[in-house]
């Protein structure tokens, strides 16, 4: 695998940002890891961070590259800051520069397929939430999406009293904190929207620990998907809010995505 550490200028966002790059390479002779690529193009794991990490995250705190290697797969962690993967109210447009501009930046320097069945994108706690939430706004984009811990529910969010969680909502929503219920912003409102239009959805995955303070959120989006007929992949095992359990469940993640096991080969 070859690992880049990739710092470019955002024109939406104004200023430069970062992101850690995975990409296949197919070797035979590293000790305890198979390299392998696929045929052409990359396929790719767009990979997402928490509200509290950066970009470095998946890299420090998981096996990632040790998990991909024989899978041909390349993946793209990018930095998020405090921005929920949303356009910041009355401040920087990470809405937009994830849904457009990333992906357009990431496939000028790296040779990765822009085919809807090549692209997956997943994330853990803000960054689950950014990544059913990209999903589901550019459905043609993603053939699926996998949350970890997720903060799925914005209603619930922007209810949340704790110190820190309410101010982190009206950073990012402003007013409108309390009231994103029926936006574009709610996934709930915008699976009932795709589901009623007919729209072909992405396959869907979510994930949490019983003890882990958002898994409320992600029953509730399971009961949602059940009530509008949407297949959701849901897990809900032992775990709490921590590294030993994304490093376990990205993984159950990569065995679930498809059409990446039999992708890969060595050269």
């Amino acid at each position: 695998m070859a690992f880049i550490q990739c710092d470019f200028f955002s024109e939406v966002l104004g200023f430069s940002t970062s992101m850690n790059v995975i990409l296949p390479q197919a070797t035979s002779g590293q000790i305890g890891m198979t390299g392998a690529v696929g045929q052409g193009r990359h396929k790719t794991l767009w990979l997402l961070h928490g509200r509290s990490d950066d970009h470095t995250i998946w890299m420090r705190r998981t096996s990632i590259e040790r998990y991909v290697s024989s899978l041909g797969l390349a993946v793209i962690m990018p930095q998020a800051n405090l921005s929920f993967y949303h356009n910041i109210d009355g401040g920087s447009r990470y809405g937009d520069f994830f849904e457009n501009e990333l992906p357009e930046v990431a496939r000028s320097f790296f040779p990765l397929s822009d085919k809807r069945e090549d692209n997956y994108i997943a994330g853990l706690s803000m960054g689950g939430y950014g990544a059913i939430k990209l999903a589901l706004a550019n459905p043609e984009r993603y053939c699926a999406a996998a949350s970890l811990s997720g903060a799925l529910d914005v209603i619930a969010m922007g209810e949340m009293t704790e110190p820190g969680r309410r101010e982190f909502m009206t950073f990012v929503f402003g007013d409108q904190a309390a009231k994103l219920g029926g936006t574009q912003a709610d996934l709930f409102h915008r699976l009932a929207q795709l589901k009623a239009e007919g729209v072909d959805l992405p396959k869907l995955f979510a994930c949490c620990g019983r003890q882990d303070f958002l898994i409320e959120h992600n029953r509730n989006f399971a009961n949602v998907c059940k009530e509008l007929d949407v297949p959701l992949n849901y897990i809900e095992n032992g775990g709490t809010h921590e590294w030993g359990y994304w490093d376990k469940m990205i993984q159950e993640v990569l065995e679930w995505l498809p059409g990446v096991k039999n992708n890969a080969s060595l050269s």
